[in-house]
């Protein structure tokens, strides 16, 4: 699983281009992959004969896991055996996957899959027993688990329980040394999630499936899996949470020291006995969500799920606060209205507001380097290179960021020309890594909606982030040529930034806004263009 961006961590394989058997060449379409932050068609590394594809459709793996095998021309495909999906675990803790086959050029325009390139007969099958007494350090990244049953006296193991088994235990195959051991009780069974990390069974969960159900105080026995060989897979583990819409997410401990005092009850003043229970406090978890006989249920989406996880978590993470200013566009207005043909017919796209702002933030920012930051660990990182994020609606159904490199490097007319071409990347699903990585100060666009005031959410790890709305025509006083005041109709419209107050204070963040303001007002931008 390629790396998409510096802050994914995982992928969903949506669709393989090949099936097992099938010859692919270098930098042939392979399969599509989709992360929070891009969907993406992802090139093969390697020509050859696909003989093992380790990862199905729909499944939701760690970056660097392993999905596929390319032999060279002539290899038979690998015999399927129920133990495969834990071979792909073992695997990933070879020395294979330091191989240059298995790692992309970092100039590359897309990331390669993660895949070896070895001799269907080197390959060897170890025991389940080894690789669960492998040292943690050495597993990199683990297989999701299996649940099924634990064997019934004198009968095989059932291949997979149901959901509702209070004492299912986590088996991949009959242990010989433990098959005799008494299965656990109700009570040990409702306590897994919390022993989950002391024991043997817990090298067999994936990071993404294990944070879940710790963080969701689930019980693995209960999930059914869906997987190749049962495996529980992510999606297995949020269809649960989902069902429960809020019974589980209840017991999840808050983010934020804050949001957990507000879930408990006010401790009483009274030294007598207590009272009636106090009042949910309105920073309590929802309760269940009921569904109506004229209700639809719309189940969210990939980006849709991890999109809402981002925006709730840069909410726990930063202090948000807000400044605003309102910005006349007369200047922009008249270099726009004078070269627009001349504009569109050269670069075959219409001339807006957006490549202006991203100019004066470019300037604004060389004055004010403190907003081009993040936040470490009692430190502030500041950025040198300015590489800014313009956020991209697709048609509603989710957004993205694509990020300008170096752009304090680019004038308005390139800078307008790789906000369009980013923007219909997006929108086409082509973006590559490169261009959703490394973003330090992102721009959102809610403008051509008409907006007034948008308030956005700071796109982690970066500590500010502005919103340009919608410019209208209003009435304005001017300073006539004689000294005397006048009003004229001008096109106006606010610049919002959300920022974060651990990085600096508020007459910093004014003074920022300020100086795109003045840029926006007061530049030549017939001379810029």
């Amino acid at each position: 699983m390629p790396q998409l961006g510096e802050t994914v961590t995982e992928g969903t394989i949506t669709k393989w281009m090949k099936k097992v058997g099938d010859p692919v060449a270098e930098d042939e379409v392979l399969f599509e992959v989709s992360t929070d932050k891009v969907d993406s068609e992802v090139p093969s590394p390697a020509a050859g004969v696909i003989t093992e594809i380790l990862v199905d459709e729909g499944e939701t793996v760690d970056v660097g896991t392993k999905l596929a095998v390319i032999s060279p021309e002539g290899a038979q495909p690998a015999p399927a055996t129920s133990s495969q999906p834990a071979e792909a675990g073992a695997d990933n803790a070879s020395p294979d996957n330091a191989s240059p086959d298995n790692v992309g050029d970092n100039g590359s325009s897309a990331a390669p899959a993660a895949v070896d390139q070895v001799q269907p007969a080197a390959r060897e099958t170890e025991p389940v027993a080894e690789r669960q007494a492998e040292p943690e350090s050495a597993v990199a990244p683990e297989p999701e688990y299996v649940s099924s049953a634990p064997p019934a006296p004198q009968t095989p193991p059932a291949p997979q329980a149901p959901p509702a088994a209070p004492s299912a235990a986590r088996v991949e195959a009959p242990a010989p040394a433990s098959a005799a051991a008494p299965a656990p009780t109700a009570s040990a069974a409702s306590s897994a999630p919390a022993e989950l990390a002391d024991d043997g069974g817990s090298k067999l969960l994936s990071p993404v499936v294990r944070k879940l159900v710790a963080e969701h105080n689930l019980d693995p026995a209960q999930i059914r899996g869906t997987g190749p060989g049962g495996r529980i897979t992510r999606s297995d583990v949020l269809a649960l949470i989902d069902q429960r819409n809020g019974g589980a997410a209840a017991r999840v401990a808050p983010a934020s020291g804050v949001a957990a005092r507000a879930a408990q009850p006010a401790p009483s003043t009274s030294a007598g006995p207590a009272g009636p229970a106090a009042p949910v406090a309105p920073g309590a978890p929802a309760a269940q969500v009921s569904v109506g006989e004229h209700d639809s249920v719309v189940p969210f989406t990939n980006i849709r799920r991890r999109t809402a996880e981002h925006m709730v978590r840069s909410k726990h993470t930063s202090a948000h606060t807000m400044v605003a200013v309102e910005v006349d566009y007369s200047g922009v207005e008249k270099v726009r209205r004078a070269e627009k043909d001349r504009f569109k017919e050269a670069e075959g796209f219409s001339l807006t507001y957006l490549p202006f702002v991203a100019r004066a933030v470019v300037d604004a920012l060389e004055q004010f380097p403190n907003v081009n930051s993040s936040v470490g660990d009692d430190a502030l990182i500041v950025h040198h290179d300015v590489n800014i994020g313009i956020a991209v609606d697709l048609d509603f159904e989710g957004l993205l960021v694509p990020v300008i490199h170096n752009a304090d490097e680019k004038r308005l007319r390139v800078l307008a020309r790789e906000i369009s071409s980013l923007a219909s990347k997006a929108r086409a699903k082509r973006l590559t890594m490169d261009d959703i990585s490394g973003g330090t100060f992102t721009i959102t666009n809610a403008g051509p909606f008409g907006t007034f005031i948008t308030v956005p959410v700071i796109n982690q790890p970066q500590v500010a982030i502005l919103s340009t709305d919608g410019v209208k025509k209003k009435p304005v006083a001017i300073e006539l040529p004689d000294g005397s005041d006048g009003i004229a109709v001008h096109p106006v419209g606010n610049l919002v930034m959300s920022w974060d107050h651990r990085a600096f204070d508020g007459a910093y963040a004014a003074a920022f806004l300020r100086a795109i303001k003045n840029v926006v007002e007061t530049r030549d931008w017939s001379a810029e263009l």
